[in-house]
């Protein structure tokens, strides 16, 4: 065979792994729901902010929505992982996509008075952290049930995919919506779009609990802490990425760096930049389904996020700057791709929704605790050190980390003995759960 014919069969290898796609009607209403659902979810998170700025004028009171976010995040995503082993996930997940929908339609009603209150905007920022901290497990426990054992990998890259499009377009829209025809123009899609979500959650085929189920409780969620406890892999992959991003996610800062760089133009590359970068990765995902050391994803992807934010600091130039928040951006796609893969190969399906409320507070905590840290320390060091001091602490952690927990080196989805005990579970199982 000649070059000529291998090298489009060496391009196709790495475009993304259809295989979920094609053997799940699930996951592809998930897919396409979730991708309405971003899109719509981030035209509300760009204008709600901005409607705060225009009433307000003040910082403090738009960073306060973050504050606002995180008690009941952190409440709901426990609860929610319980609810999520304990009752039917589809009508969790219908329940709470038409919750946010009445949610934004607040937005909108307050947005369309003569003079909208400030108020709403906090109550529905609350409501919105509480309903995604209920929905997230059952969304993310629902998808080892729907996809086959040996495409999990797979579809994690689809989904991280479908988020990163609608990180990038999502705001990028919203801004524009916004700028030229107001607050209430941009709520209206987002309503728009959680009606149309909610007519396809209701096509999705039941997704009843496991027989023994309990209701959901303390002593439920204690339970599920344990498990991850006594697991060294399940809790490298939460300590990793709790890590990486409280020691390196500079994004709160981006202001000043574009400032320093005398590059105030930059700003909204700086945000974007990271999406990119995995949005890349996701589109040249399709080696990535015949791995099955996914530990080495999870160490290595962090290690390389944590290397690019330190030559982000470091650099002065600003283009140099941006390719290195895309680096980033990939590296943290890689890690997240090991994440989802081992968490979906590794957990029992009795416990899949509480072992999913911890994740949520996992790779959500994380970056808001690391916001705090940066801009701390960029009020004592400066913004670039705070920046590249940061990421070499995320690199020394990981590598702590790793070596603390060899295990998670060691993995292998072939071996792995919850790995192999999940599968065989799923093979022998009539419902596939």
């Amino acid at each position: 065979m000649t070059s000529a014919t291998t090298l489009p069969a060496r391009l196709s290898a790495l475009l993304p792994d259809l295989s979920p796609w094609r053997s799940s009607a699930d996951f592809r209403l998930l897919w396409i729901q979730g991708l309405v659902t971003y899109f719509g979810s981030f035209m509300a998170l760009i204008a709600l902010p901005l409607q705060i700025k225009e009433l307000t004028g003040s910082p403090l009171a738009v960073g306060a929505m973050g504050a606002v976010e995180l008690v009941p995040l952190v409440v709901f995503g426990l609860y929610g992982g319980a609810l999520a082993d304990s009752a039917d996930r589809r009508k969790v997940i219908l329940g709470t996509e038409a919750g946010l929908g009445l949610l934004a339609l607040v937005l909108l009603v307050n947005a369309a008075l003569p003079d909208p209150m400030l108020w709403p905007l906090y109550l529905v920022a609350g409501g919105v952290s509480a309903l995604a901290g209920l929905q997230r497990p059952a969304l993310d426990s629902l998808i080892a049930r729907i996809v086959p054992h040996d495409q999990l990998t797979a579809a994690a890259a689809l989904n991280s995919l479908r988020w990163q499009f609608g990180a990038i377009t999502g705001p990028a829209v919203a801004g524009l919506v916004v700028a030229y025809a107001g607050h209430a123009t941009a709520y209206a899609v987002t309503v728009a779009t959680f009606t149309v979500s909610v007519l396809l959650c209701l096509r999705l085929a039941p997704a009843p609990p496991a027989e023994h189920a309990r209701k959901p409780s303390l002593h439920g969620i204690a339970e599920g802490a344990r498990y991850a406890w006594s697991r060294p892999v399940l809790l490298g992959t939460y300590a990793i990425d709790l890590a990486a991003m409280f020691f390196a996610f500079p994004n709160t800062i981006f202001p000043f760096l574009a400032d320093e760089l005398d590059a105030e133009w930059s700003l909204g590359l700086m945000y974007a930049a990271g999406s990119v970068g995995s949005l890349v990765l996701g589109l040249t995902s399709g080696w990535t389904s015949r791995v099955r050391r996914h530990g080495l994803f999870v160490v290595f992807g962090a290690a390389a996020w944590g290397l690019a934010i330190v030559a982000a600091g470091r650099l002065g130039n600003v283009w140099l700057v941006l390719v290195c928040l895309a680096l980033a951006g990939a590296g943290d796609m890689l890690s997240g791709l090991g994440r989802s893969t081992i968490w979906n190969q590794t957990i029992p399906e009795e416990l899949r929704g509480r072992l999913a409320g911890i994740e949520v507070l996992s790779y959500s905590v994380g970056p808001q605790l690391g916001q705090v840290r940066a801009g701390a320390m960029a009020g004592w060091t400066g913004t670039r050190a705070a920046i590249w001091t940061g990421g070499v602490a995320c690199v020394a952690s990981v590598a702590l980390l790793a070596a603390a927990l060899p295990k998670l080196l060691t993995y292998n989805s072939e071996t792995d003995a919850d790995a192999v005990r999940r599968r065989q579970s799923k093979e022998s199982s009539p419902s596939g759960a």
